[in-house]
């Protein structure tokens, strides 16, 4: 299921919509590295493309990271 969420980031409040999968994805990759989930996503947002969308980006960062786990 797509939940539309709202964060803030570098005091900017926006909203996401992704997957709850995902979701819980980026919860636990944050922790891993130490960030809280904010940080985790000022990350991501810092590292997107122009024009790309931030749900996309997130969801790009997420499977990056697990084909990294596998190869």
């Amino acid at each position: 299921m797509i939940t539309k969420r709202s964060v803030s980031i570098r005091g900017h409040a926006t909203s996401i919509s992704v997957e709850d999968r995902f979701w819980e994805r980026l919860r636990i990759i944050a922790g891993e590295r130490g960030l809280s989930l904010a940080a985790q996503i000022a990350e991501i947002d810092a590292a997107r493309a122009p024009g790309t969308n931030l749900s996309s980006a997130i969801r790009l960062f997420i499977l990056d990271d697990a084909l990294s786990r596998i190869g």
